[in-house]
């Protein structure tokens, strides 16, 4: 697709660093930033534009109202309500009933948008399919397990001491304490591979508290995976991305192979222990989704 137009709610950490990935990259010819705090999308579209124009790049930069984004082509969901997380388990899921209002009514506005939506927001699996159910998107995707599984690539590179190129594996499942590691599929150039699942699972959970306490806030890893989804869903490249999609009753990450940007999933084959894990995290999200709300709307970004 050429001449792309690409949305982004939400001008936080995560959003600032998105639009600015998107800019250097150049790769939508227009980007719309919507927020409900006018005075802060005017700033950040402001210096987006300067950014643009040091890097030579070619994307143009407009702060928009929501009623434009039925105008674009894709649209990135990043906004966060003010709200302070005291879970010390689940802590993805701490912030499930301050977002989902803002996600329910942004979901209103934009019934009947034909591009695709990823939702970066936390807990990402619960508002994917609050945003999707609402809205009646057919084109939604959570970013969440894509993430789970570049981190997880890293982790057995180093282990193997390969270029991480060279492993293939996937992280399924909850964005979250439930992630499923598919060990059994998982391959370092081109071959079978022991995983130390229990090293690697201790890591994996640990890496984002190592973001948080230097940064106050995951915000390039999530970017970065932003980026690579795009890319396929508006058929710049194919490949597949970890997404949190519809599995069963519930929305969780699997993996979506994109082919001109149509998405197909693929799930793995899995060992009888890692189809349990997929189920529990199912269980666990469906019982999770009753506790928000069925009508919390009350706030447009």
């Amino acid at each position: 697709m050429t001449g792309a137009v690409v949305g982004i709610v939400g001008a936080g950490a995560v959003g600032q660093t998105l639009a600015a990935g998107l800019v250097t990259s150049a790769l939508p010819d227009r980007l719309l930033v919507v927020s409900r705090q006018p005075d802060q999308v005017r700033a950040l579209a402001a210096d987006l534009q300067d950014l643009a124009h040091a890097a030579r790049s070619r994307t143009e930069v407009e702060p928009g109202e929501v009623d434009d984004l039925h105008g674009c082509d894709a649209v990135v969901i990043a906004l966060r309500t003010d709200f302070t997380n005291t879970a010390e388990h689940d802590i993805r899921r701490g912030g499930a009933l301050a977002n989902a209002p803002a996600l329910g009514t942004l979901a209103h506005r934009l019934r009947g948008f034909g591009g695709t939506v990823l939702i970066v927001t936390n807990p990402v699996d619960l508002m994917s399919r609050r945003f999707a159910e609402v809205s009646g998107c057919a084109r939604v995707f959570g970013i969440g397990s894509n993430l789970d599984s570049v981190r997880y690539r890293l982790l057995m590179a180093r282990y193997a001491h390969v270029n991480p190129d060279l492993v293939r594996g996937h992280v399924i499942g909850e964005h979250g304490d439930r992630a499923v590691i598919c060990a059994s599929t998982t391959t370092v150039d081109g071959r079978p591979v022991s995983v130390p699942i229990g090293a690697v699972a201790k890591e994996l959970q640990q890496r984002p508290a190592l973001i948080r306490t230097g940064t106050g806030r995951t915000r390039c890893g999530p970017a970065g995976a932003v980026l690579s989804t795009l890319r396929k869903s508006l058929g710049l490249a194919d490949g597949v991305e970890e997404l949190s999609t519809p599995y069963q009753d519930v929305w969780l990450g699997i993996p979506m192979r994109f082919t001109d940007g149509h998405a197909v999933a693929c799930l793995p084959p899995l060992t009888g222990t890692e189809r349990r894990c997929l189920d529990a995290a199912a269980t666990s999200l469906r019982d999770a989704y009753t506790r928000i709300p069925a009508h919390t709307e009350r706030i447009a970004p």
